[in-house]
């Protein structure tokens, strides 16, 4: 039964991004943690509340913590088609042709 069930979280946890999705989680990163650090320094600053702004702090980290971890599927817009495994090469030698000084040579 705890096998199960931890087959169950892994099916959930276990998602796919590529590489334009690497950079956009990287980007929502970048610009969550910043927007909010900056407001979390000023509402702190200007309300003169250190307790609030680590809140907001908090707050902000757990959302970014939210958009950025699981794998979300706008994340996997821009899937990478890798080639088979064992598949045939894509020249095989009958097909290899070298030029060399203009001239022809078959391999």
């Amino acid at each position: 039964m705890a096998d199960q069930l931890l087959d169950q979280v892994r099916d959930a946890v276990d998602g796919q991004i590529d590489f334009e999705g690497q950079k956009l989680a990287e980007l929502l990163a970048t610009a969550v943690l910043a927007i909010v650090g900056g407001v979390s320094f000023l509402v702190g600053f200007f309300l003169q509340d250190i307790a609030l702004a680590l809140k907001i702090g908090l707050g902000g980290t757990a959302l970014a913590f939210l958009l950025i971890v699981p794998p979300w599927p706008f994340f996997n817009q821009h899937p990478v088609k890798w080639l088979p495994v064992g598949g045939e090469p894509a020249i095989t030698s009958a097909q290899q042709n070298i030029v060399i000084d203009e001239k022809l040579f078959t391999k």
